[in-house]
């Protein structure tokens, strides 16, 4: 029976994707189709799974790589604040921040109120689960919806950040005080202190891990490893949850600032195997015969679910300040599903004997039941808004006979264009050619934060003064833009100059090698003018970042005869494609293809999932 159970969960969790697939169910989540498979597969349905050590150890296992993973998706960047930025009430950090207060207070008065009226006693257990929020499922919906690094996206994201590390906390000092070790609590800063330990350790060996790293090492999944069981082992040495060992694990291993191939084969191991055990040993164990025939539990199932929704009405509220009141209303819904650290909450708290059989199966259920809704209505209700749609955002700092045309040509693909000037001159020319061009009589730090010009993607500084361009590009890496090109006009730039630029992160555009570059593309192959020239033909550049393509031959692409691809740049590396090169995450295929083909190309390639 052992064995048949062992095969029946591989088999279950082989086949729910599939069965997902084929018939096209994307509402729902694929841990709740687990657990809802394990349901019907344990002792509430058929009793085909019985509960056997292995199972159990994986499923342990499962939750420990769950949390792991959960650390891994905190993008703490979006904490930092820019340097001399400033004061944004309705920034999305901001606007978390209020939610999740707001969260906390209501989960508190509605655990007040179970008590009152005699449904659940424990008013600082009901506080840690309803004001959590499932992370993993947050970012699934915003990927897919493709709003993840919008503001409405980071506003939701971070809000369900707050929502899995507080009530982590929480839990810890909760099983602490209730399993008897609360003079032990102020060992849990030991475990931080081994956490920043262990990632000053590695912060430099972990580069070096990339370049020496081969197939039959994988040097940095084995320090993913490490690093679970240190901190877990500890966490629980110090009287202290190993599910928060493992989330300060991810965290660890997400400032170690892991490539894509890594976290994406971290991201395999755990939803490739340990993870769907977890969940579908949820379902397994989940005793719904008793529930149903408890009156007093089966009251309680909308109870727990009116109290989710009800948990989460302060982010409804709060994101109106900035968003229109259908998308508030929406994202304010996604933040009901919390399923991820809801279940090792209730696992904790039955260790704790803090709740009984029955009241942690009437918690489970209530949470797949908004974890099945809360998707559905977030995709039914959201609609992007005119700054979701927005591919890409370019600031260009200077108009001349160069960089109009360029900007007006962007204008017309995927890019919102911004252009400035600080010649009174040049405004007056190209004040009529340019959509959006601003006029400032200074380019000064004070004048450029004002009208928001740092708050773009790509910079792109074209003056005949070098020595300008070097000032400008300086200050907006120090202001956080990710992409700065700087035009270079002289053709022996201080070598100086040029080293700090690069440093940290700069673009040279040089002018004299562009000329030189065309001018022997112009002898050497007339034919590569005329394609970028073209209306009709391009050059193009996309960073693959779907999944659903990587692991798979060029020759595969569904969309391969819409495209030519002539390199693959890999990391410092770059490649001559053929039919059977395997691509990878992270990869910059460089394709020609028709102008009316690269829309569909780059959104489907770009798309994380």
């Amino acid at each position: 029976m052992e064995q048949l159970s062992m095969f029946i969960i591989m088999f279950s969790a082989l086949l729910i994707p599939i069965l997902m697939a084929r018939f096209k169910v994307a509402s729902v989540p694929t841990a709740v189709a687990e657990i809802i498979v394990g349901i019907i597969l344990g002792k509430s349905g058929f009793n085909l799974v019985v509960q056997t050590h292995d199972l159990t150890f994986l499923s342990s296992l499962g939750v420990i790589v769950l949390m792991f993973l959960s650390g891994m998706e905190i993008n703490f960047s979006l904490f930092k604040k820019r340097p001399g930025a400033p004061k944004d009430k309705k920034s999305p950090v901001n606007l978390a921040v209020a939610s999740f207060v707001g969260i906390m207070l209501t989960a508190f008065i509605l655990g007040m109120a179970l008590k009152a009226t005699g449904m659940f006693n424990d008013v600082l257990l009901a506080t840690i689960i309803f004001s959590t929020v499932a992370l993993g499922v947050v970012i699934a919906t915003l990927k897919e919806k493709e709003i993840l690094s919008r503001p409405m996206g980071q506003t939701i994201l971070l809000t369900a950040v707050l929502g899995e590390v507080v009530p982590m906390l929480s839990l810890t000092v909760y099983a602490s005080i209730n399993g008897g070790n609360a003079e032990r609590l102020w060992m849990i800063v030991l475990l931080f202190l081994a956490a920043i330990l262990l990632l000053h350790r590695f912060k430099q060996p972990f580069i070096w891990f990339n370049k020496v790293t081969k197939a039959t090492t994988q040097l940095d999944i084995r320090l993913a490893f490490f690093l679970i069981f240190t901190l877990v082992t500890l966490a629980e040495t110090v009287g202290a949850e190993n599910i928060l060992g493992a989330f300060l694990a991810g965290m660890v291993m997400k400032l170690l600032e892991p490539s894509e191939a890594t976290q994406d084969k971290l991201t395999s191991i755990g939803y490739g195997f340990f993870i769907p055990i977890f969940f579908l040993m949820t379902g397994v164990k989940l005793n719904l015969r008793t529930l149903l025939t408890n009156p007093r539990a089966l009251a309680l199932i909308p109870v727990l679910v009116v109290c989710f929704v009800l948990a989460k009405i302060a982010p409804m509220l709060v994101f109106r300040q900035r968003f229109n009141g259908r998308n508030a209303f929406a994202g304010g819904f996604l933040l009901v599903t919390t399923i991820t650290l809801v279940l090792p909450t209730l696992q904790v708290a039955r260790n704790l004997h803090a709740i009984t059989a029955t009241q942690s199966d009437a918690f489970v259920l209530a949470a797949v039941i908004v974890c099945i809704i809360a998707p559905i209505v977030f995709n039914s209700v959201y609609r992007l808004a005119p700054e979701d749609k927005l591919k890409q955002r370019v600031v260009f700092l200077g108009t001349n006979v160069f960089s109009v045309p360029v900007a007006q040509q962007l204008s017309r693909n995927w890019y919102e264009v911004r252009m400035v000037t600080d010649s009174q001159d040049n405004y007056k020319t190209y004040d009529s050619e340019v959509k959006n061009l601003t006029y400032l009589p200074e380019l000064s730090e004070a004048a450029l934060e004002k009208g928001k010009f740092f708050d773009c993607d790509i910079m792109a500084i074209d003056y005949l003064d070098d020595a300008k361009n070097f000032r400008l590009a300086k200050l907006a890496k120090e202001h956080h833009v990710n992409r700065v090109i700087a035009g270079q006009n002289q053709r022996n730039l201080d070598e100086d100059q040029r080293n700090k630029l690069q440093k940290i992160g700069v673009e040279i555009f040089n002018v004299y090698n562009v000329q030189t570059s065309v001018l022997r593309a112009l002898i050497e192959s007339p034919s590569i003018m005329t394609m970028l020239n073209s209306t009709e033909a391009g050059l193009y550049e996309v960073v693959v970042r779907n999944r659903r393509y990587t692991g798979q031959q060029l020759q595969t692409l569904p969309f391969i005869d819409q495209m030519t691809v002539s390199r693959i740049r890999r990391g410092t590396q770059w490649l001559i494609p053929h039919g059977t090169t395997v691509i990878e995450p992270g990869d910059h295929l460089i394709f020609t293809s028709k102008a009316s083909d690269v829309a569909n190309i780059r959104a489907e390639l770009r798309k994380r999932n």
